[in-house]
């Protein structure tokens, strides 16, 4: 029976839905300090006509101006949409005025409310990484997704997700299998929004309308889509409340890199040595947050030695 698996770590809570093969078909990540959440219901005040700046500090882009409001007037906000990290001038977190009563955002493991939960302990055999949690993170990193006789190459641009098919002909065949690599990986990489997939160009109506009932099979409702055009395009819209894997972990691989670290280090066994040595940059960053570390020697029992 599928069920989710999730960890309470330091710096991140993470989370992944395994099917009944074991297979990792959700993968899901909620970083510390990533800003309002969706579900969030705070005090704010109007700064700018479609603009609020939560009692917190940061600021919220409103989907619409509230009606009769003016400006510096005290409001509540429900954060609707995380801020999505890009290059240059990440996306605002998007909300709405309201007039229910404030309350937290839900947590992530309060999210996960479609298949029983199982808690992992880092005492416990490694059932993430067992399921394939690290070729997750890999594949969010680096774009290359690979599927039986061919690759995805994937891209988090600031105007769509991207995918880009390459593989072995029949050309009709890879676009089939594509189709549903590419569900797959939507789904595993909590991936919203624009999306454009670039099949191989396909001759025929009826390969087309293949492909596009391939993804319709496997890609879970609700979303929009458009046929394959002639030269293999398809573009999918889907509901986008949080950034992607690959958004949270490009957006900073530093701390990305980091957390990983704090995970092994948790589960290292009391009896091995207690000396690490990692990157320079991902050793300044943990070593730079009190937090983590005084969070690890609670965890362990004791204080990490990292080595130069």
């Amino acid at each position: 029976m599928a069920e989710w698996l999730f960890e309470a770590g330091i710096g991140e809570q993470r989370a992944a839905l395994i099917d009944d093969d074991g297979r990792i078909v959700r993968a899901r990540i909620a970083a510390d300090g990533a800003g309002p959440m969706p579900g969030l219901i705070a005090p704010a005040r109007l700064i700018e006509r479609s603009l609020a700046r939560l009692d917190s500090g940061e600021e919220v882009a409103l989907s619409r101006p509230p009606a009769g409001v003016t400006l510096g007037a005290a409001i509540r906000v429900e954060i609707t949409r995380a801020a999505i990290p890009e290059p240059g001038r990440p996306k605002l977190p998007r909300g709405r005025s309201t007039d229910v009563s404030a309350r937290p955002a839900p947590t992530l493991r309060e999210r996960l409310t479609d298949a029983p939960v199982r808690e992992l302990r880092p005492h416990e055999p490694d059932a993430l990484e067992a399921a394939g949690w690290s070729e997750v993170l890999e594949e969010a990193l680096t774009g290359d997704i690979s599927f039986p006789g061919g690759m995805l190459r994937f891209w988090p641009t600031p105007a769509m997700a991207l995918f880009d098919v390459d593989g072995d002909p029949p050309l009709d065949s890879l676009a089939v299998r594509a189709a549903g690599a590419v569900a797959a990986a939507i789904e595993r990489l909590d991936i919203g929004g624009s999306i454009g997939i670039d099949f191989p160009t396909l001759a025929g109506r009826d390969a087309r309308h293949a492909v596009a009932a391939a993804l319709d099979s496997r890609l879970p409702q609700p979303f929009e889509r458009t046929a394959v055009n002639g030269f293999g395009f398809l573009q999918i819209v889907r509901g986008r409340f949080h950034p992607s894997v690959a958004e949270i972990l490009r957006a900073d691989p530093i701390g990305a890199a980091a957390r990983a670290a704090l995970r092994q280090i948790e589960r290292t066994p009391a009896s091995s040595s207690n000396r690490f040595r990692l990157p320079a940059a991902v050793r300044d960053r943990i070593t730079g947050r009190p937090d983590w570390i005084a969070a690890l020697v609670q965890r362990t029992g004791r204080t990490p030695i990292f080595d130069e």
